[in-house]
């Protein structure tokens, strides 16, 4: 499986811009923490583009729903089972698969983060990622009230768990977030 042909069923089967270019966030993330682990960028970034590709068809996350639907629609289509176990591992408390691979943890390290500075950039006069530096990202992480839905606890375990301190983390997405700011509208 290349990027094109992940990139082709992420746009089969989400409508969503939002989506996608949440898709796309932690693509770029997860291509980062490639090399700092010395993994394969291209599994490890066409893991983060199809992490969430069923999600807008299969919006419950559940045995009958995302991600598990979307691992059955990927091994029809012949996507290598490392890049579907990682999907499945970023929803371990329902597939019950746990992440064990640096690429596995990274997934769950990075998704919520993503949006989180996805909120942090919008808030911003220029509504522009590159605009958005760490100090403004955990002055904002302090707020419970901004972007309140984001599981903060489960974004500093992730990333305790990757062995990476939590302002490192943030800086990692950041910096690859910035790097690909005009694809993801920011």
């Amino acid at each position: 499986m290349n990027r094109e042909q992940a990139w082709a069923i992420v746009t089969e089967f989400t409508q969503s811009e939002s989506l996608r270019r949440h898709m796309l966030a932690v693509e770029a993330a997860m291509r980062a923490y490639a090399l700092r682990f010395g993994g394969d960028p291209e599994v490890w970034g066409i893991t983060g583009l199809l992490h969430d590709f069923d999600y807008e068809r299969y919006p419950d996350v559940a045995v009958e729903g995302h991600p598990v639907v979307g691992s059955r629609i990927l091994r029809e289509r012949g996507v290598p089972e490392e890049i579907i176990k990682g999907i499945l591992a970023h929803a371990e408390e329902i597939t019950g698969v746990k992440p064990e691979t640096d690429m596995e943890k990274t997934l769950v390290a990075v998704d919520e983060l993503t949006g989180f500075l996805i909120a942090v950039a919008l808030v911003r006069p220029s509504k522009s990622i590159s605009d958005v530096e760490l100090k403004s990202v955990k002055k904002k992480w302090k707020d419970r009230l901004f972007a309140a839905p984001v599981n903060r606890q489960e974004i500093e375990h992730a990333a305790e768990q990757l062995g990476v301190p939590l302002d490192e983390h943030i800086q990692i997405v950041l910096d690859a977030m910035k790097t690909n700011a005009p694809a993801l509208g920011l």
